[in-house]
């Protein structure tokens, strides 16, 4: 495999020369549906993908008609019921990229949601920093249907992301949701019409592509560690995240920032930036 030139077997890389790279899960004629070897193609792209300096805004979403119906039942699930090591490899990687590598991602990360989202695939959204779908993408916690909880971690994600009595009802009844409900719901940031979900979403990753990388890296480590804490907590971690980040910011930005506001009178946070 040629690491360099990110090619793979389930997934497409695509990088845009403004700094936004796209993870395209790649098995439309499946919805998406996720293999033990799309689990692999993806722990290793974001492997690769976390130091690379051509990537700014990570934007993940599917191919075709789908972001991601679930896990494939045929090929995670049941072609692996008498092969422990295989099923134990396809579960490493599965958690790995969903959530170890894909929450603590360094850059910024956007969940496009452009039709179906299922299930497993709910994991993964949640593990994004935002989630953009298209008005009509279609949402559902359907393992009560077969027999099954929504496992992983996913039930813990989804009570974390909606409110407890939104996560219950879904998870009990499998009903599906559009995406302008999960917007209300809190689950996606905003949904568009589907037409302008791409042209939208690149528009936020751009706005965030411009900003600077460290600052938004220790920002949103910041924001997830935090929401565990206690005030005490959190009021110390957040001082030595601070300091962290002018030890380790190359750019220097928070200088640069006050020279541009104090000195330049050319920077004015919060006038005039990007509106949706």
């Amino acid at each position: 495999m040629a690491k360099d030139k990110y090619e793979y077997e389930t997934i497409k890389i695509q990088k845009d020369p403004d700094g936004v790279t796209w993870l395209i899960m790649n098995r439309p004629e499946k919805r998406n549906a996720m293999s033990p070897q799309l689990h692999a193609d993806c722990s290793d792209a974001l492997y690769h993908l976390a130091t690379d300096k051509d990537v700014k805004v990570l934007i993940l979403t599917g191919a075709g008609d789908a972001f991601c119906a679930g896990q494939d039942l045929r090929l995670f699930f049941r072609a692996n019921d008498s092969k422990p090591a295989e099923r134990f490899a396809a579960g490493e990687n599965s958690h790995n990229w969903r959530w170890t590598r894909l929450s603590k991602f360094p850059k910024a990360t956007i969940a496009m949601v452009n039709g179906f989202c299922f299930g497993g695939g709910f994991t993964q959204l949640i593990a994004c920093d935002l989630a953009v779908a298209a008005d009509d993408a279609t949402f559902g916690l359907s393992e009560v249907n077969w027999g099954i909880i929504p496992g992983g971690i996913v039930s813990w994600n989804v009570v974390n992301a909606m409110n407890s009595r939104d996560a219950m009802f879904y998870a009990i009844t499998g009903d599906t949701f559009t995406g302008k409900e999960a917007a209300r719901m809190g689950l996606v940031n905003y949904s568009v019409p589907a037409a302008q979900l791409r042209e939208e979403t690149l528009k936020l990753a751009r706005k965030l592509a411009a900003k600077n990388p460290a600052t938004v890296r220790y920002t949103k480590e910041g924001i997830r560690a935090v929401r565990g804490m206690s005030e005490a907590q959190a009021a110390d971690y957040l001082a030595a995240k601070s300091d962290a980040l002018r030890f380790n910011d190359a750019e220097g930005g928070r200088e640069e920032s006050l020279k541009q506001f104090l000195d330049e009178k050319k920077f004015r946070p919060g006038l005039g930036n990007y509106v949706r």
